[in-house]
């Protein structure tokens, strides 16, 4: 809502805000939500009655400098360095929405970009990017780094990418959520499915490298995750919007044909899937799938984890937009649906890469070195604490014997079962996702476990 209001520099009333949101939006929720920004001191009003509007407070910054007898003021909003290009873009779209011109798709945005030989990246700040995301998981697996550090990418990526949608929660309330599962006092419950959706459409990606991919299968599996219970219409989880769809605060209307909205996002993730250099492939995925608005709702959030597809499979920090300011970010946005220029969201995702890369290098410093007797039997210790916990059995060493898998070398069986009681030991409801467990799953086998050890044996 936030975001949406600071799309008009000159305030904004409660009937334009309704008919941008849609017949879904009513005046009461509408007017709860206001309240709560205002309390918040997030926004501001001007006028009264019928004249009242709604304005956005700008973040600022203060220095005061003393010279001698003599004190200077300096204020700035709070926004990303941007090149001259980007500049243009900025200045056009912060003009009056009446001073904008109203804007189709443009297929030929899409038919310009040739995969491997278009860049929105130019090469020296491919290799830049590259050097500052390297991970000291290059050679493992696809999606090793991310499973090292994905406690840590749960909570920033889903708090970052939410709060982008005007979602108040903290970082320590989304830490508390995602490790524990307690939702903050005060918070709605539609800002904490948000919250849980984004944990469960990283997951899905980190879990198994098999969904690390660009595919019309990933991409939808990302919205139906994403959009969990927060559509006015549940059948339109993962599906393509049937349709038209406004674009609040803006004046660019995407395709509204089903038949032709398919075939379009067909062609975008199948180029996107041709392009071989993983920040080229994130960025024109942040760029292509909010352009298409393939989706009823939910377009940008999807854009932003499927941006981390090619980081993850290619073992490179990823992209947690902690920090973005969301002025910025939706200025570049507004840029593509509006000129179809790239040059301010480009400024922007350089600026967050950069930022999460700094806060992924103490991640990786706190990374104990990888065990390699751990990572050659990754998949029968998985299986084995699966059977263990699903099963309800008693966790000691003639249990785990039991469930081995066959494909433990019998010289490494001994050592084996002492790693899974270790892995046993140090199972919490934040953790059990990496072994292919939920956390409910967990609470009933500790409960099970509980239960026996207060029951007495009969002779």
């Amino acid at each position: 809502m936030a975001g949406l209001i600071a799309r008009h520099p000159q305030g904004v009333g409660v009937e334009q805000l309704l008919n941008e949101l849609g017949a879904g939006y009513s005046r009461r929720t509408l007017q709860r939500r206001l309240a709560q920004l205002l309390t918040q001191h997030r926004i501001a009003t001007k006028g009264g009655g019928r004249a009242l509007k709604y304005h956005i407070k700008p973040i600022t910054a203060g220095a005061n400098v003393t010279l001698e007898d003599a004190t200077l003021s300096a204020t700035a909003s709070v926004y990303v360095p941007t090149s001259p290009e980007g500049e243009e873009v900025r200045a056009y779209v912060s003009q009056p929405i009446q001073q904008r011109r109203p804007v189709s798709y443009r297929i030929e945005f899409l038919e310009q970009y040739r995969p491997n030989r278009t860049h929105y990246l130019p090469d020296a700040l491919r290799a830049q990017l590259r050097t500052m995301g390297r991970s000291p998981a290059v050679q493992a697996p696809a999606g090793t780094f991310a499973r090292d550090i994905l406690t840590r990418l749960l909570i920033d990526l889903s708090w970052a990418s939410s709060r982008l949608e005007g979602n108040t929660y903290s970082l320590l309330d989304t830490e508390r959520l995602i490790e524990f599962g307690e939702a903050a006092e005060g918070k709605d419950a539609f800002e904490t499915q948000m919250i849980l959706n984004h944990k469960a459409a990283i997951e899905y990606l980190v879990d198994d490298p098999a969904h690390a991919v660009v595919t019309p299968e990933t991409v939808i599996a990302l919205h139906a995750l994403l959009s969990d219970g927060l559509m006015r219409d549940p059948m339109a989880c993962g599906r393509i919007r049937q349709g038209p769809v406004v674009i609040g605060g803006s004046l660019y209307r995407p395709v509204a044909l089903p038949q032709r909205l398919e075939e379009l996002f067909g062609i975008v993730v199948e180029m996107a899937a041709e392009i071989a250099d993983p920040f080229e492939q994130a960025f024109f995925l942040m760029v292509h799938l909010p352009y298409l608005q393939p989706f009823e709702d939910v377009n940008q959030r999807v854009s932003r984890v499927a941006a981390n597809i090619p980081l993850i499979r290619h073992n490179l920090s990823p992209l947690s937009f902690v920090d973005v300011p969301r002025q910025a970010y939706v200025d570049g946005m507004l840029g593509v649906y509006e000129l179809n220029r790239v040059d301010l969201l480009r400024d922007v995702f350089v600026w967050a890469y950069e930022r999460s890369c700094q806060q992924y290098v103490a991640v990786q410093q706190q990374l104990v070195p990888p065990d390699t007797f751990r990572l050659r039997y990754r998949k029968e210790l998985a299986h084995a604490l699966q059977e263990i916990v699903r099963a309800g059995l008693a966790p000691d060493a003639a249990t785990v014997a039991d469930v081995a898998p066959g494909s433990v070398a019998a010289d490494d069986h001994e050592r084996f079962v002492s790693l899974v009681l270790a892995e046993v030991a140090s199972l919490h409801e934040g953790n059990v996702v990496r072994f292919g467990l939920r956390p409910l799953e967990l609470k009933a086998w500790r409960e099970r476990q509980d239960y026996r050890s207060a029951t007495p044996e009969r002779a």
